[in-house]
């Protein structure tokens, strides 16, 4: 059955997952985005353990051993500048030097066969770094507790973040590491790294890092980058898209001699700057460019959304407006249906004419709102409602009207009202045998 396909990494991983493979050298992608998904993607937490690795300390996660790298090293274009030791001179001098070279040599023995001994009983305590940060500002004070606080501008952070800074700005990263008990150290740091040129050239020049190797933070450092001598500097920049090693001055140097050889450095490998500074500007105005053209199409997308919302709008206020018409068109119709049912029905709820020598019947001409007129007998006893049924049944007539007496003016009270919930018989309103009644529209009130 086929492996679960691997969750896709967003854009911030990617990024770390590559700076951790040029931080570490490793070279399989999957290793490594095993070590920063332990870490829950601490770019500085996988690298410090990584180094941890290295160095014989177990990870608690325990990965499989890999090339023991953090920056590259193995570029045979690295330039190396190596001071030997003054020799002698004079018979005196020799003679110093033959009779202190057997108790140095013996001293050194037995130093390094105390030390591979000691090994086996206690493990060297620099080999786990607990407080990298720590470890830095503790020899950058121990430093200027002993030469003073005249010296290039120590950089107080990690070797990682260093590495980073370097990385992110495209400088140059100088990085010291100090033998506290190396015969030159005194003598480097007060007459080479603390004079007035030197301190100018690389504050003005390049980042600085530097750490004692008697500390585990500086220890870790020194077995990446596998010094031979003290006093020791890795110059370090961006080549090819990793941080690389590209110059190493190994011995007592003079402030002089210091500077030109740093100055070649990095004349050499400034190309490496220029080239990748300009690929970042090349990918920074693609960016930019890429992001105009997104925003031009999300302009273009909104107003085409909103063109497209109106006329839905439009669309939507036109199907209301006719289906209030058709439900207007409609309503009308069932009115008049139901006027005409109600008309009907009054029709056939008429009394029968009374015939013309009933002695109360009564003759009733109507005079219509349209000038026409309707004639028809009643009888005294009927009530006025009867009266009202027969002009509402007849065509003729608005929805709406009352009937007016002619002289004196006066409207007759044909409906039922609260006052008087029975209207009154035609003998009761006073009509007379042969009457002319109108009737008045009030369909508009």
């Amino acid at each position: 059955m086929a492996a679960p396909e691997e969750q896709e990494l967003s854009q911030a991983q990617t990024e770390k997952l590559l700076q951790f493979q040029d931080l570490t050298g490793l070279e399989s992608m999957d290793q490594c985005r095993r070590t920063l998904e332990q870490h829950n993607w601490n770019i500085e937490a996988a690298v410090q353990d990584r180094l941890n690795e290295q160095e014989g300390v177990p990870s608690v996660f325990n990965p499989p051993p890999t090339r023991p790298l953090q920056v590259n090293t193995a570029d045979h274009r690295v330039y190396s500048y190596i001071v030997s030791r003054t020799q002698p001179s004079g018979l005196l001098g020799w003679s110093y030097y033959l009779i202190m070279l057997p108790f140095r040599f013996t001293y050194y023995t037995l130093l390094d066969i105390f030390r591979f001994a000691l090994s086996f009983i206690r493990p060297d305590p620099r080999g786990r770094v607990t407080d990298p940060v720590g470890d830095v500002v503790s020899f950058i004070h121990s430093f200027e507790e002993k030469y003073g606080r005249s010296h290039p501008v120590f950089y107080q952070g990690t070797y990682s973040q260093a590495l980073n800074d370097a990385k992110r700005e495209l400088r140059f990263l100088l990085v010291y590491l100090h033998g506290d008990d190396h015969q030159d150290t005194d003598d480097f740091c007060r007459n080479t790294l603390c004079t007035e040129e030197v301190l100018t050239f690389i504050n003005t020049r390049m980042l600085f890092w530097a750490c004692s190797t008697s500390r585990p933070e500086g220890y870790r450092v020194s077995q990446a980058l596998r010094e031979n001598a003290y006093p020791f500097l890795a110059v370090i920049v961006l080549k090819d898209r990793k941080m690389t090693v590209v110059g190493r001055l190994e011995g007592l140097i003079q402030p002089e001699d210091l500077i030109n050889q740093l100055n070649f450095i990095m004349e050499a490998n400034q190309p490496f700057l220029t080239s990748e500074r300009l690929e970042r500007e090349e990918r920074n105005q693609t960016q930019v460019l890429r992001q105009q053209q997104d925003e031009a199409y999300l302009e273009s997308l909104r107003a085409d959304q909103e063109k497209e919302r109106k006329k839905r709008a439009e669309q939507e206020q036109r199907r209301q407006e006719e289906e209030l018409a058709r439900q207007s068109v409609l309503a009308e119709e069932r009115r008049r249906q139901t006027l005409e049912e109600e008309k009907e029905r009054k029709s056939e709820c008429l009394p029968p004419e009374p015939p013309l020598d009933d002695p109360d019947a009564v003759k009733i001409v109507f005079k219509l709102p349209n000038d026409s007129r309707v004639e028809r007998r009643f009888l005294f006893t009927q009530s006025l409602t009867v009266i009202h049924d027969f002009l509402f049944s007849l065509k003729e007539t608005p929805e709406k009207f009352q009937i007016v007496t002619n002289f004196p003016r006066r409207v007759l009270p044909c409906l039922p009202t609260e006052e008087q919930p029975n209207p009154p018989t035609l003998k009761e309103a006073g009509l007379s045998r042969s009457e002319v009644l109108f009737v008045q529209d009030l369909t508009d009130d």
